[in-house]
């Protein structure tokens, strides 16, 4: 169902107004950082969540919010995580002296509870990123080219072209054997993925994220599209990879120490 604009402002739970039709032009507005570290780790198989396992000396999630801090010094960083891991981040910030001014938010059922939680820290006005916190190898070139872009654009989505070829198939659920949707047809040249940072002025996603949770809502930028805002595609990079399993953390090794 589609909801307008004074819809969600109406019904919202994290404001109570919203200047929507405020100027584009968002130059010199502070900058904020919701930085994603909610999960628990299951994929990887680990007791400790993925977001805090050793990369080359240092926790990913570490590394993620370095990448960020020597792209924007003033940026404003608020740091979503799982409840019961708080306590052993602030813990792991002081033992490795790691001086990240950050406020801590507990995350939510899914992703979008938990930058939905994120967003409760963030006033309007702001130019605001939402990052997945495993995906460390970004470059801080490419972190100041999107803020720079959403000074003018109130959207900005990073994506890559895929270099596979695309496949439709569902999974026979009494055998298990993939099998081809007929009819389905896929053309690479028109397929991305897409990455994280995303990046929005606040007041678009504050008032996006007042949605009833839809369970295709896979990431901020089709929050935002379901709100109706036009969403600015541009060009992400390849090594921005998000460390889900062990052959993530291996492939990210390589890559930083090939650095």
């Amino acid at each position: 169902m589609h909801c307008s604009v004074s819809d969600l402002i109406g019904r919202c739970p994290i404001r109570q107004r919203c200047n929507i039709e405020n100027e584009m032009e968002k130059s010199g507005s502070p900058k904020y950082l919701i930085v994603v570290a909610g999960g628990n780790g299951t994929r990887m198989k680990s007791s400790l969540p993925k977001q805090f396992l050793d990369l080359c000396g240092k926790a990913v999630l570490q590394r993620t919010l370095e990448r960020f801090m020597e792209a924007v010094p003033e940026l404003k960083v608020i740091t979503v995580l799982p409840e019961a891991h708080i306590q052993w981040w602030k813990d792991y910030c002081i033992s490795n002296s790691f001086i990240c001014p950050q406020k801590i938010v507990s995350g939510g059922f899914t992703r979008f509870h938990s930058v939905r939680n994120g967003l409760s820290a963030v006033p309007d006005g702001a130019i605001v990123a939402v990052h997945d916190g495993v995906r460390p190898l970004l470059s801080a070139d490419m972190v100041s080219r999107l803020f720079s872009m959403a000074e003018t654009k109130p959207a900005v989505v990073p994506v890559i072209p895929c270099v596979d070829t695309m496949k439709i198939l569902d999974r026979n659920p009494e055998t298990g054997e993939l099998e081809p949707v007929g009819g389905a047809v896929t053309e690479r040249s028109r397929l991305f993925a897409v990455q994280t940072p995303q990046i929005f002025h606040s007041e678009i996603i504050r008032a996006a994220y007042c949605q009833a949770f839809d369970p295709a809502f896979t990431d901020d930028a089709s929050v935002v599209e379901r709100a109706g805002y036009m969403v600015n595609y541009t060009d992400g990079e390849r090594f921005n990879i998000k460390i889900t399993t062990t052959d993530d953390l291996t492939l990210a090794r390589a890559i930083l120490s090939a650095e």
